[in-house]
């Protein structure tokens, strides 16, 4: 068996984008998500990304045998909307599923950053989303990827008591220090938890560099990608290609060559003796840990601080994260589905991120996935949407009495 492995991983989430809700539509209206946007949205991705992506690796799969394997990980939300807007996409997926080639994660049900918040609704969207994956997708997951890679010692042990025994998390330069992140480490916080770290400059070349003209490596052909793989295979183990499923066809479209850059990668890569495309999983198995990672702060993938700033990194964001899970005990307590089922979908990392107020290298990126013109404005509609999502709560809670 060959000891070096290349663990290609996409993330696959769209948001339930809420639409504009005024001061006065408070107590007046509960209808807090934009259908037309979500459904718009989603259709144009599936026909830019998803289908095509997907018929691409199933391809691949085919021409490669059981030599070509991929990793998804699809938020809960995401599968919501291709059900409701794109039941195409779902099957695309379940073919991929029935492969073999392909492994399917658990995360977070609502993309949320419940593991910073609350244990007991971070576990709970866990088990949530691990029965859709299986009822939808037809795949049962065996290794974990929180919201964005956020990961640390905490977030492990709570992963490790689930009984999940992979994780995936970014290779953050600050927590790593000289140490690569192409080896296979271990949770510090419970060493049954393997970590495979992404490696960030070479996913970072197909996700956000690939079409730009002024890259000085313009324009990456598979082989010149396979040999930079290579290169760092001849002295480490893994390497882990983490990146936002969106980058084909939609952050890069079609037009700048990503598809056929992809279906290319996989012949240019296995000219290389020794090296094999696996799973999250079968990368972790494959490799023996080279010791502990310690991480005492929450890390991700967003961004060049590699932290949490992207959701929580100032006074709005703060403000609306602690409001939204102040009102935990009280929504469970009306055991009304509905209200949990809108309060999950406010959880989503993504209303967070619209907050954000950084700029210079980072604020390019985040105001592409933004639909709001300010962060402020963001602010007030969500918080407009928890004032009344509050009132509706409580007016539950006294009808109970």
């Amino acid at each position: 068996m060959s000891t070096k492995s290349i663990c290609l991983y996409f993330q696959v989430h769209q948001p339930s984008r809420l639409r504009t809700f005024r001061f006065f539509d408070i107590g007046a209206d509960d209808h807090y998500f934009d259908d037309f946007a979500n459904g718009s949205i989603v259709r144009r991705i599936a026909a830019n990304c998803y289908l095509p992506a997907n018929r691409t690796i199933l391809r691949l799969i085919e021409e490669n045998g059981r030599k070509f394997k991929v990793t998804f990980s699809i938020s809960g939300t995401a599968i919501e909307q291709f059900q409701k807007y794109c039941p195409e996409v779902i099957e695309s997926f379940r073919a991929l599923a029935a492969t073999g080639c392909v492994e399917f994660l658990a995360e977070t049900c609502s993309h949320s950053l419940a593991s910073l918040a609350s244990p007991a609704e971070f576990k709970n969207q866990v088990k949530l989303h691990t029965k859709l994956i299986e009822s939808v997708i037809g795949a049962k997951p065996t290794a974990f990827r929180n919201t964005e890679l956020i990961y640390s010692d905490a977030i492990g042990e709570m992963v490790a008591s689930m009984g999940y025994t992979t994780m995936l998390t970014e290779g953050a330069k600050h927590i790593l220090g000289w140490k690569s992140p192409d080896f296979v480490y271990t949770s510090a916080a419970n060493p049954k938890l393997k970590l495979l770290l992404k490696n960030s400059t070479l996913s970072d070349d197909i996700a956000f560099r690939f079409s730009n003209r002024s890259w000085e490596s313009w324009p990456l052909t598979a082989d010149k990608y396979a040999q930079w793989i290579a290169d760092i295979l001849e002295k480490e183990d893994v390497v882990n290609l983490f990146m936002d499923y969106e980058t084909f066809g939609e952050h890069q479209k079609a037009e700048s060559g990503i598809f056929d850059f992809l279906g290319a990668l996989p012949a240019a890569v296995l000219k290389y003796n020794g090296i094999s495309f696996r799973t999250a999983t079968e990368t972790a198995k494959a490799h023996q840990p080279v010791g502990p990672m310690n991480v005492p702060f929450p890390i991700s993938w967003a961004d060049e601080e590699r932290d949490t700033s992207a959701w929580l990194g100032n006074e709005l964001q703060n403000e609306a994260f602690h409001k939204l899970y102040a009102l935990e005990a009280n929504v469970k307590k009306t055991r009304d589905e509905g209200l949990m089922d809108t309060f999950r979908k406010l959880q989503e990392s993504d209303h967070l991120y619209y907050m954000c107020t950084k700029f210079f290298s980072d604020g390019a990126v985040h105001s592409y996935f933004n639909p709001y013109a300010t962060p402020y404005e963001a602010f007030i509609n969500y918080m407009n949407v928890l004032s009344d999502f509050e009132l509706r709560i409580n007016e539950k809670l006294v009808k109970k009495k």
